[in-house]
């Protein structure tokens, strides 16, 4: 009875449905393997795989069955099995790569009721080795998973399978070990505003025991791994383990909950760096390389500045037995490990040495033009930067894929079993001993789950954990290859988030160059401008918003510490300074004073809005200590009264601006050009005609001397008349005056003499 039932069975699995089903028309299920064990068994060994079987269709399956079935093509190289089909573009029922096991009851199993819409229900096959039919040799095979049923009203049919990778590994023992290189990532998108400031409190979420950041700390206090860390995420837990709030948009603040779990985990940190875990600290902020760099100048300049803040960053540890040394990294992956963005960022800042690291993930080239990795990942990759060939660890991206169906791969299961299958082709390779470097991909693993699998495959008979250092320094000769092509453009951020960035790399550029002591700018605001750079904004556009706006508007009201003070008058919501300039030219003050803490060079600009004829004679700079002014005379000239409308602003020494400008209110008074030609014409004409009366007057004299001046006070007008000669001058009315008191009155002066000396030209 029981060979027959299984007789059925077997017939039953083997049928299938019309060949002209369309993939759109066949009701499907989903089925998920939850459990394969072993990872990769021996000769011998029986397989156990476990999971579920959920209807995902509107329609009920009569008789449903879960099979488990295998391609039993054996692969022995890691291009094959990134070569195997996926089979999207199939439908579901006519996909027959992975032939159904029926052999044995153990392979399938009936369930008991029709699986309706939306019903889950679970498996458990056991498969004896000589089921699976295959040799003993090491290699991988495709194996999997089946769901076969009877919809109501239509024929038998296959309407749901999953694939996973099974690695064998034969009788004759691997020819070589893996040296693997697990890293890490420790990221997370900024949240610190400055200081105590946090924007919110993700991280320290992510900080928690059952966080997604202390799960992968984890990892690596057993196993030899290696940390790739954004040093400013290691700065925000510093500052959470000293005491922090949380500030919301409003203004409002509340304490901060994670105190205690960042304390906790950075002890933690300590204790795997003890263990002796390689640190690889990213530029500062995790910038987007590729973003900044196609931006151009200022924003190309931030990269450079990443990784100067990088290499001068102090890792200090709890104790003397934690390591403070670090490896200055650089992590490029997709269109931004191109050859441009590789080579400028590798390079060009002050301290750029050969034992930087830089990693890019070998997904970044296409599968054809790929560098071989089955026996190192250390290559030199051309590129058109500074230095044509750049040092460079290529991650193996095939080794956390998954697969190979699509719709699993990001699976944990699914990436242990790619991972196992990769590397153990690679050791079943003569030659050399192989090395690889496993870098899970931005993105991916939000739970860390999977990256929990990879960490625990170390421990395959196959793998030796090591580090990247020790990677590197094996293969000290690398082969050259080219670096991928991208497209014109790669960044990760928004055109609105790197306007964001431009305008507070702008309020920052100047307050730095308003300091006596460019140095001086404080750490904050640096490190400020570079968050708003990470990468870690991607798919946080409005978090990346609001930072960048707070920030921004702390960088300006250091600004606005510096600035006019002279006493103004409203005009509305608008203060202008009004000043009067008398003559054609003149000076007015403006006073400057310095509210911040630290010492400036200061000048200022004064441009008219309304006129053009309004010229300045610029002051010279000066430097300002703390809570200083000063009040320079401003000189300035027009050329026609009236009032000027003009801008008065404070500026650094290179001429940038320095907060808002502030209008004046200038009143010239004074002549215009047309005045000036009328009054010199006037002028010369009274002086002119001055110069010709004295010169007549003169003349007149020196012809015809004065008789009466000669002749002394004793001679008479009738006397004066006849040594004239004039017959007209004898009727001088004078000479009939009557006396005055009894005395003669004196004669009158000539009138020549009189003219000429009583005059206010003589």
């Amino acid at each position: 009875m029981a060979g027959a039932c299984l007789l059925v069975a077997a017939s039953a699995a083997t049928l299938g449905a019309p060949a002209d089903a369309a993939p759109a028309d066949d009701p499907t299920v989903q089925v998920t393997i939850d459990s394969f064990g072993p990872v990769a068994p021996k000769p011998g060994q029986p397989v156990v795989i476990k999971g579920r079987v959920t209807n995902t269709s509107a329609v009920t399956f009569n008789d449903p069955q879960a099979l488990a079935c295998i391609d039993r093509t054996r692969l022995a190289s890691t291009a094959a099995v990134e070569a195997i089909p996926t089979e999207q573009n199939v439908a579901m029922n006519d996909r027959d790569s992975c032939s159904n096991l029926t052999n044995d009851p153990q392979t399938f199993k009936p369930f008991d009721q029709p699986l309706a819409p939306k019903q889950t229900v679970e498996f458990s096959l056991t498969v004896p080795w000589k089921e699976w039919r295959i040799q003993d040799q090491t290699g991988v095979y495709v194996v999997g998973v089946t769901f076969r049923g009877e919809p109501q009203n239509g024929a038998r049919i296959m309407a749901g399978r999953a694939r996973t990778l099974m690695p064998v590994a034969g009788t004759t023992p691997l020819a070589r070990p893996v040296d693997t290189a697990l890293v890490i990532p420790l990221r997370h998108r900024p949240t610190q505003l400055g200081g105590k400031n946090f924007a919110n409190d993700s991280l320290a979420q992510a900080l928690a025991p059952t966080g997604s950041l202390s799960r992968l700390l984890a990892l690596g206090k057993e196993r030899k791994v290696t940390w790739l860390l954004d040093p400013a995420m290691l700065d925000e837990i510093k500052q959470m383990a000293k005491g922090y709030v949380i500030v919301a948009q409003n203004g409002e603040s509340t304490p901060g909950a994670g105190q205690s779990d960042a304390i906790a985990w950075l002890k933690d940190f300590d204790v795997t760096r003890a263990h002796g875990n390689q640190v690889v600290l990213l530029p500062y902020g995790d910038p987007d390389v590729a973003g900044l760099l196609d931006s151009g100048d200022p924003l190309k300049n931030l990269v450079a500045r990443a990784r100067q803040t990088t290499q001068g960053y102090i890792l200090s540890g709890a104790s003397a037995d934690v390591p403070v040394s670090f490896t200055n990294g650089l992590w490029l992956e997709g269109g931004a490990a191109a050859g441009r963005y590789l080579g400028a960022a590798s390079t060009g800042f002050p301290g750029a040495s050969d034992s930087d690291l830089n990693l890019v993930s070998s997904s970044s080239w296409s599968a054809a033009t790929r560098p071989v990795l089955t026996s190192t990942p250390v290559y030199d990759v051309m590129t058109p930067g500074p230095d044509t060939l750049v040092r460079t660890v290529i991650a193996d991206s095939s080794l956390t894929s998954g697969g190979p169906d699509q719709e699993t791969a990001s699976s944990p299961l699914q990436v242990r079993q790619r991972f196992a299958a990769e590397t153990a082709l690679i050791a079943a390779g003569k030659g050399t001993p192989a090395s690889v470097v496993v870098l899970p991909p931005r993105g991916w693993d939000n739970d860390s789950a999977a990256t929990a699998q990879l960490a625990a495959s170390l421990s395959l008979p196959w793998i030796k954990a090591t580090d990247v250092s020790t990677v590197v320094a094996s293969n000290p000769r690398p082969q050259v290859t080219r670096a991928p092509k991208a497209a014109e453009t790669n960044g990760v951020l928004t055109e609105a988030q790197l306007s964001s960035v431009r305008d507070l790399d702008a309020a920052t550029s100047t307050m730095q160059n308003l300091l006596v002591d460019e140095n001086a700018l404080p750490e904050v605001m640096t490190h400020a401008l570079l968050r708003s750079t990470s990468s870690g904004w991607n798919g946080y556009p409005e978090e990346a918003r609001h930072f960048a706006a707070i920030e921004l508007g702390s960088a300006n009201q250091q600004l606005g510490k510096v600035h006019l003070v002279n006493a103004s008058v409203d005009r509305g919501l608008r203060k202008e300074i009004k000043v009067n300039l008398a003559g054609s030219k003149g000076t007015f003050p403006l006073t400057i004073t310095n509210d911040t803490e630290w010492s400036v060079r200061v000048g200022i600009e004064v441009t008219a809005a309304n006129r053009s004829d309004l010229k300045i004679t610029p002051p010279q700079t000066a430097v300002l200590g703390p809570k200083q002014k000063w009040t320079p005379r401003i000189t300035a000239s027009a050329e026609q009264n009236g009032l000027i409308r003009a801008n008065a602003q404070v500026v650094t020494a290179g001429g940038q601006s320095v907060g808002k400008s502030q209008e004046l209110l200038i009143q010239a008074s004074q002549y215009g050009s047309v005045g000036w030609i009328l009054v010199g014409a006037a002028c010369a004409l009274l002086f002119g005609t001055s110069f010709v009366r004295i010169y007549r007057r003169i003349r007149t004299e020196r012809r015809n001397p004065n008789p009466a001046a000669e002749a002394g006070p004793e001679v008479t007008a009738d006397a004066t008349a006849e040594a004239t000669g004039d017959p007209a001058d004898t009727a001088d009315p004078a000479h009939d005056r009557p006396e005055a008191n009894g005395v003669p009155e004196a004669a009158a002066p000539d009138a020549s003499l009189k003219e000429g000396v009583g005059s206010k030209d003589g």
